[in-house]
């Protein structure tokens, strides 16, 4: 087997693998999207806050400007 035939074949494979993938639609991406940057949100919110608390305490009780 060549090296043409074996590029034909490997993308002949990968055709035949796509068409097996479970496609999300456009509702469950967009769904999905908006959990994932809420989440993202969040979390960013959450660690900036506790970043925040924490520098102040530093600031007050250990540096004490």
């Amino acid at each position: 087997m060549n090296l043409i035939q074996k590029i034909q074949s490997f993308f002949k494979e990968v055709y035949v693998e796509m068409r097996k993938v479970n496609w999300l639609t456009r509702t469950e991406l967009l769904r999905y999207t908006l959990l994932v940057l809420a989440v993202t949100i969040v979390v960013a919110a959450i660690l900036g806050g506790l970043d925040y608390l924490f520098s102040t305490l530093v600031k007050n009780f250990i540096i004490k400007q």
